[in-house]
């Protein structure tokens, strides 16, 4: 082979690599995703078989496109290994819950619900408040809970941690 021919072989890959490159990281932003955190977590017992479980959650979306909320839901690893599913409990019902159920303070932020949108690029405060058919001693006693907020489009965010 020629000298020649190397040179100009390696110059192709350069600019095959330096295309590929461009390419993929113009694109970055166009990659939906959520990140987050739990700011808070409060439990109470509405009955002696039910009980809620209020998270103040704090949402960034790094990415070109809003964010459109098609499903939350918010599920607990019991201490004896069952899993627990919530009711998300709505909009409508939440400033009901916290009339009169003083023991779970205020409400801090607007709740996150079906529809909402985390604009590109922003960060919102948002309040999930969910309830279970299970005692408050296996609430507060539950080794995990997970939160999933899922897009209309089906990406999917999930966060786990424990309770207290």
């Amino acid at each position: 082979m020629s000298k020649q021919f190397l040179i100009l072989f390696g110059v192709g890959i350069l600019l095959v690599a330096g295309a590929v490159f461009g390419i993929l990281s113009s694109n970055k932003g166009s990659h939906l995703e959520l990140k987050g955190k739990i700011l808070k977590t409060r439990t109470g017992a509405l009955s002696d078989q039910d009980s809620i479980l209020v998270l103040d959650l704090r949402l960034e979306n790094p990415s070109d496109v809003p964010f459109v909320v098609r499903q939350v839901e918010v599920t607990i690893d019991k201490a004896d290994g069952a899993t627990a599913t919530s009711s998300i409990i709505s909009k409508m019902d939440i400033h009901q819950i916290f009339q009169f159920n003083r023991f779970l303070g205020d409400q801090y932020n607007d709740s996150l619900s079906m529809k909402d949108k985390v604009a590109p690029h922003s960060t919102v405060d948002r309040m999930v408040a969910a309830r279970f058919d299970v005692p408050i001693k296996d609430l507060d006693g539950a080794k995990l809970m997970h939160l999933s907020i899922q897009d209309l489009d089906g990406p999917l965010f999930e966060i786990s941690q424990s309770i207290k």
